[in-house]
């Protein structure tokens, strides 16, 4: 049994040597090593931070889009509506314009045919005094040929005009 148990002189001889190993370790090989996880707990706590400022960054610049899409959308909104009175208004403009240069032709048309009218009656009148003329003319001329035809003549021109 004396091989599983330790001897005294071994034990501290082992206690020393570990102790000088924990000291040796702590002041060469911790220091750098708890050096080194600190560094990286900053560095992936700043990268955290980043992110997280990142992430506000663009919840705020989501935001800003938003507004400008909503803005570009009211404004497009605006231009079709002021387009659509534009047009509205310019076809308005249009048909009162059409209407009234079709009043002027028919007024014109009108007064043509007026002044048409007027120039046919006087060449029916003119041709109608002239047939009476040349009828006048020859009844005259047969009833004055002999003195029973004037007086019939004279007659019925007298009781013509009892008449009217």
């Amino acid at each position: 049994m004396d091989l599983l148990t330790p001897g005294p002189g071994l034990v501290i001889w082992q206690l020393f040597v570990f102790l000088l190993l924990v000291i040796l370790l702590g002041k060469l090989a911790w220091k750098p090593i708890i050096a080194s996880l600190k560094e990286r707990e900053d560095s992936i706590q700043q990268a955290l931070d980043s992110a997280e400022n990142a992430k506000k960054e663009m919840a705020s610049l989501k935001e800003d889009n938003e507004k400008l899409l909503r803005e570009a959308r009211e404004e497009r909104d605006k231009i079709l509506r002021d387009a659509r009175t534009a047009a509205n208004r310019i076809h308005d403009e249009a048909q009162a314009d059409a209407k009234k240069n079709a009043d002027r032709l028919i007024e014109d048309a009108k007064s043509i045919i007026q002044t048409e009218k007027n120039a046919a009656l006087r060449d029916v009148k003119e041709q109608v005094a002239m047939f009476s003329l040349d009828i006048a003319e020859k009844l005259i001329k047969k009833n004055l040929s002999d003195d029973k035809s004037q007086k019939e003549l004279a007659n019925t021109f007298i009781k013509d005009l009892k008449l009217n």
